[in-house]
């Protein structure tokens, strides 16, 4: 019997940590020889194991992607024009993605389980992604549901994206604002939300809660009152990947204490009194 030669990709260059996230959830990891620095918070097993570090996807860089010799590069939203050319500077084959809902993470995660040839995998992955999300559902679908502002960045004040607006629902919250769009912070005190959730790109779970609610005069917002201001890291929630699941149980336990325990990655403002004096 001869087996049939395997033309999938041996060699990938990984400039965004939520790839490289959905090549470890497909069983694909040991084909990333080079990848950024920020992938390892997402997948400690990459750090010293001697992989290649590369810039990312906004500051990517022909040399490095060159020297790894790779037969794929991944790269994801946000690009830079000057790096998406240095990236086709390479001449490696290149797979961009920009994902904004759920449905387009899934179909990210199928397209480079099919592009590997893990397509059973990759199908695994999206149908337990799913059906952790329907379990949260289920729990919260007949609950109030408190009203939730969720940033990504705090100057220019930004909303998280879509698929972390879809989690909000799902873990019994109402999003409010505009998915990925700016607003201020005026907008958001008469909005006056029930929590506050904070998880700003590339700064883990060290969002200055306290200093947030008095430098933007949210003191008198039901969040601020109640003391539900919350961080959560980063990656759990801005990473387009299995990641979010991790996100999607902190949102959960923010907003719908009672139902479930504290969760990894989840930080509550320390004390209100600072901010919000009686």
């Amino acid at each position: 019997m001869h087996l049939m030669p395997d033309h999938s990709p041996q060699r990938i260059v990984s400039l965004q940590p939520s790839a490289t996230v959905i090549l470890a959830a497909i069983g694909a990891l040991e084909r990333v020889v080079a990848c950024t620095k920020y992938c390892v918070d997402v997948c400690p097993e990459v750090q010293n194991s001697g992989r290649i570090i590369v810039s990312d996807s906004w500051t990517a860089q022909a040399a490095q992607i060159i020297a790894a010799s790779p037969d794929l590069v991944v790269a994801a939203v946000p690009y830079q024009e000057k790096a998406v050319t240095e990236i086709l500077k390479s001449g490696s084959r290149f797979l961009g993605l920009a994902p904004r809902t759920l449905s387009d993470i899934y179909s990210d995660i199928a397209s480079i389980a099919g592009i590997v040839g893990r397509s059973a995998q990759g199908e695994r992955v999206i149908a337990e992604m799913r059906e952790e999300i329907a379990s949260v559902r289920a729990i919260t679908n007949s609950r109030k549901r408190p009203r939730v502002f969720c940033e990504e960045w705090g100057k220019p004040l930004i909303c998280s994206q879509p698929w972390v607006a879809e989690l909000v629902e799902a873990a019994g919250g109402e999003f409010i604002g505009a998915p990925g769009l700016t607003t201020e912070f005026g907008v958001v005190a008469n909005q006056n939300p029930d929590v506050l959730i904070a998880a700003w790109c590339g700064a883990g779970d060290r969002v200055p809660l306290e200093k947030v609610i008095r430098d933007r005069n949210w003191q008198a917002t039901n969040a601020a009152k109640a003391g539900r201001v919350h961080c959560i890291r980063d990656e759990f929630l801005n990473t387009p990947a299995p990641t979010l699941i991790r996100g999607l149980h902190a949102l959960a336990s923010a907003i719908h204490p009672e139902c479930f325990p504290q969760s990894e990655g989840l930080r509550t403002i320390r004390n209100t009194s600072e901010v919000c004096p009686t």
